[in-house]
């Protein structure tokens, strides 16, 4: 396994092999969203519209699964960036690795990539400096801990927005004694949010490292893998995203629904 590439700025520790797939993944699924949209037919729908109102449907049924019917219309936006943001983000780095090795010093943007003393530490270990810029973003804990994070204050926010009564009466019940249980429950849920989709994705790319260095008649088994790899990344996205849809229902959603 390839070092990743780090841009000291300031006080902050930018790692290239997760800051450049996230603007990749942001991008594609921004292009994918207005494809889909642009020149909609109700005659004759393209290939993109007809697998994009699938999604939409999909996605559709997976919030009102969590929720009155009634109410999943104003999510299905959220779900739709969710699940598809995800997806994209877990199989990015299957297709390939970018490794470059360095034997000098080296500037990106006016900061240091390669230091001298990097240089100097791995020819004493006999080794090269290489860097791996590309892996799949949610195979770092920093990335799903901010989806995460962005979910959690999402709901909480529609919580006391939306349902503030039920919301905070949530908090001390079954008895009041059981608050600091229910406290810790909410906290828990992003966080294991963020460690599920971190350890599945990280695990598949470090199989699929080891699968590289082994030798070139495992490429078979590392296409079966890849294949595999795709399906872990559909659950996931998927997983996620009805997470997500089940907690703001069980937050924002009126008492009746419970």
């Amino acid at each position: 396994m390839h070092d990743s590439p780090i841009l000291h700025v300031g006080g902050l520790n930018i790692d290239l092999s997760i800051f450049l797939p996230i603007i990749v993944t942001f991008l594609i699924t921004f292009i994918l969203a207005r494809l889909a949209v642009r020149n909609l037919s109700i005659d004759k729908p393209s290939k993109l519209q007809n697998f994009m109102e699938w999604v939409v449907d999909f996605v559709h049924n997976l919030v009102a699964s969590a929720m009155p019917l009634s109410k999943a219309k104003p999510f299905v936006g959220l779900g739709m960036t969710l699940i598809m943001f995800i997806f994209i983000a877990n199989i990015l780095g299957l297709p390939f690795a970018f490794v470059l090795e360095y034997d000098r010093p080296v500037d990106l943007f006016g900061f240091t990539l390669v230091s001298p003393d990097m240089l100097e530490k791995a020819h004493e270990a006999g080794e090269h400096v290489a860097f791996n810029f590309w892996k799949s973003p949610t195979a770092d804990i920093s990335v799903t801990l901010g989806l995460a994070l962005v979910v959690f204050i999402l709901i909480h926010f529609l919580g006391l927005k939306n349902n503030r009564k039920h919301y905070l009466k949530h908090y001390l019940e079954p008895y009041p004694v059981f608050l600091p249980l229910n406290i810790i429950e909410q906290i828990a849920r992003p966080v294991t949010l963020a460690i599920r989709l971190f350890a599945n994705i990280f695990a598949g790319e470090i199989l699929i490292g080891v699968i590289l260095m082994a030798s070139w008649a495992s490429i078979p088994m590392l296409a079966v893998w890849q294949g595999f790899s795709l399906f872990v990344g559909g659950i996931q996205a998927f997983l996620f995203t009805m997470l997500t849809m089940v907690y703001i229902s069980t937050a924002a959603v009126h008492e009746e629904a419970h």
